[in-house]
Parts: structure tokens; C-alpha cells; sequence
């Protein structure tokens, strides 16, 4: 099977092969470029990239240009790295259509776990169906199965148990729910989420207990073996 490639874009040599050596661990081949321009002509060159990390600050061309650059022509997953803490300019790169953030100084095993979980939504956004451990939630129908029998959800429960199903594993902080499942424009407060995700363990039955409760964090979503 053709190993995955994934576009690291830093000025940072160091940083550059940091990122590289815990992604080719878990097989995937990475491509590197050191600015915003020369990751815009590389992603054109290679039709085979399945995602971005992208740096924000850098000479020539900064993250947030070849983002804007990239996104005219392709939804292709970005990651930003960012050693800014500003909400403003977290929102920008959502509105530029990026996927994730994460700041600098940062784990590499958890920006792997990040790119692990975005890939399969990305892939998973590519089948209308996902199965696992019993819960079939199927996308295009908006319709979810338990042990093969439907399961009503509104809306909200709909998408919650979706991005819990695509980030599998991965613990979930009640702020990243927030911004994934509720937008960037929603005002209310963390305790929504939890009342969506008791109604939800609710209709699961048994499946219910796959969402597991990170006390002060938020929940994730994890299937017994």
C-alpha cells in the first residue's frame, strides 16, 4: 500500500526533522518545504498530498498566504503550528479553512495523534458510513444504527457522536468540542456539551460507555478491544 504524504512546511530545519522523524515512525512519507511559497509550488507539483503542517511565521510567504493560496484551489487537511496564543489569530486560520491548531512548544506525539485523527475523517468524509463497535452512523443519511436497530438523534447529537467516532482514542477537550461541533460562533457555555453528551449516552445504551468522561478536560471517545 502507498504510504500517505504529508507536506511539512517550517523555516526551521530542526523543526522540520523533529515533525518528519515521529511521521515517517508510523509510515508516512513527508515532503518538507521551508516557506510559505515553496510549499504553494510543491503542493501544485505533487497531486498526491493528503496533508498539510504548516508553519505560520515565515520569510517570503507566511503560513496564512499559502493557506489562503492553497484553499482556492483544494480542501486538502492543514494543520497550523503556531507559537502565538491570540484567539484572533486562531480564528483566522479557521476562517482560511484550516483544520487544527496547535501551538508551539508542542508534543510530536500528540500533533501525530492529531494528523492520525484528521486523516481518517478526511477519509472517512470520502465513504458516507462508519462502523465501530457496534454503532453504524451513516453520514449521508444522517441516520444512526446500535446493534442494528435506528437510534433517533437531533441534529447536534448527530454531529457530536460523529466527531467523537472520527477522533477515536484522542482525548477531546470541552473548548475543541466547542469550536468543532458548535463553530466558532456560538456563545454558549462548556455545560451544553455535557448535557448533549448525557442525552447521547442515553440513546446508545451499552455503546454510551464508550464515551468516557476526562475530569477538568472533556470526554473521549474510546471502544474497548
Amino acid at each position: 500500500m502507498e504510504k500517505l504524504k504529508i507536506l511539512v512546511v517550517d523555516d526551521e530545519a530542526r523543526m522540520r526533522k523533529l515533525v518528519r522523524d515521529f511521521l515517517s515512525k508510523k509510515e508516512f512519507a513527508v515532503l518538507e518545504a521551508g516557506d510559505g511559497g515553496e510549499a504553494v509550488d510543491l503542493f501544485f507539483v505533487d497531486k498526491g498530498i493528503s496533508l498539510i503542517i504548516m508553519d505560520v511565521m515565515m520569510p517570503n510567504m507566511d503560513g496564512y498566504e499559502a493557506v489562503r493560496t492553497i484553499r482556492q484551489y483544494s480542501q486538502v487537511p492543514i494543520i497550523m503550528l503556531t507559537a502565538r496564543g491570540e484567539e484572533r489569530d486562531e480564528l483566522l486560520g479557521f476562517e482560511l479553512g484550516v483544520d487544527e491548531y496547535i501551538s508551539k512548544p508542542f508534543s510530536p506525539k500528540i500533533l501525530v495523534a492529531r494528523v492520525e485523527a484528521i486523516l481518517r475523517r478526511s477519509m472517512a468524509a470520502k465513504t458516507d458510513s462508519i462502523e465501530v463497535g457496534g454503532i453504524v452512523l451513516d453520514k449521508a443519511a444522517h441516520q444512526v444504527l446500535v446493534e442494528g436497530k435506528q437510534v433517533e438523534l437531533s441534529f447536534k447529537e448527530f454531529e457530536l457522536l460523529t466527531y467523537f467516532v472520527e477522533n477515536q482514542g484522542l482525548a477531546l477537550s470541552r473548548e475543541n468540542i466547542l469550536n468543532h461541533v458548535w463553530n466558532y460562533d456560538y456563545f454558549g457555555d462548556a455545560r451544553t456539551i455535557d448535557t448533549h453528551v448525557k442525552k447521547l449516552r442515553s440513546k446508545l445504551g451499552k455503546q454510551g460507555e464508550y464515551i468516557k468522561t476526562i475530569w477538568g478536560m472533556g470526554y473521549k471517545f474510546e471502544v474497548e478491544p
